[in-house]
Order: structure tokens, then C-alpha cells, then sequence
């Protein structure tokens, strides 16, 4: 099973973030991507830009809206995230509860979909799947 780890702060936090040596971030985090790696669970994991370089389409209306960013209060906002291949729901709480963050940090914890969770008999089910398996053999061939 696959589980998205979603880091979320709130203004505390960001500030407590801002009086730390960035090494010390750097390091810590560092050390609990390694042990998720040397563990095998690691499936992927990225930080994100500051909010105010991105934007949100807002499909509320016929026609999209940009607005750029920041956006939203920083409580509703995510910082980077890790996806974890585990074997339960427990074990990917396990790890999100090793996370190296501080008071006014969350870890918002969801199961991955797979093909399982969707009709198997879907064309654009088996069209994702054949998709997928085509990017596989494109990654191999580089």
C-alpha cells in the first residue's frame, strides 16, 4: 500500500522554522529520508517552493481562474510531501510519527489509490494502467 505523507504548518511553526539553522533542517530531514530509504519504504518525497510562487485554478466558474499565490491561510497550505510504499495503515502512522517537525506541524496521512480501488473493467482504467507500464519501459530505456 501506498501512503502520501503531507506536511502541513501553522504560523508558529513557519516562524520556529525561520529562527532555525537551515543546516539543521537540512540535516534532520536528511537523516529521516535515509532511514525511510535504507528501510525501503521511501517511494518518493519532495519539499515545495514558498506559497507565494505558485498559483490556484479555481474551477468554480465556466471559464478556470489564476490567481496567483500566496493563497489560503498557511495552516491550509503544504509544504512537501513523501509518498510510502508499507504494508498497513499503521506502519505508514509509524513513520509520519518519526517526521523531524515541531510544534504547529501536521502530517496529514492518505492512503494512495491503485487499480484496485476502481472498476477493472473501465477503458480509462486499462488505459492508465498501459500508460504507466509504458513510462516504466521508457525510464528502463534511459
Amino acid at each position: 500500500m501506498k501512503y502520501m505523507l503531507i506536511m502541513r504548518s501553522n504560523d508558529e511553526a513557519v516562524e520556529a522554522y525561520k529562527e532555525m539553522p537551515f543546516e539543521q533542517v537540512i540535516e534532520a530531514m536528511g537523516k529521516y529520508n535515509e532511514s525511510m530509504i535504507k528501510a525501503g519504504v521511501l517511494a518518493a518525497g519532495e519539499g515545495l517552493s514558498d506559497a507565494a510562487e505558485g498559483f490556484v485554478v479555481d474551477f468554480s466558474a465556466e471559464t478556470p481562474l489564476i490567481t496567483d499565490g500566496p493563497y489560503g491561510e498557511t495552516k491550509e497550505l503544504f509544504n512537501g510531501f513523501w509518498i510510502l510504499e508499507v504494508s498497513s495503515r499503521e506502519e505508514a502512522a509509524e513513520w509520519a510519527s518519526r517526521a523531524p517537525l515541531g510544534p504547529g506541524s501536521f502530517l496529514e496521512v492518505r492512503r494512495v489509490t491503485d487499480e484496485s480501488d476502481f472498476p477493472a473493467d473501465n477503458e480509462w482504467i486499462e488505459k492508465e494502467k498501459g500508460w504507466r507500464e509504458e513510462e516504466e519501459a521508457r525510464r528502463a530505456q534511459q
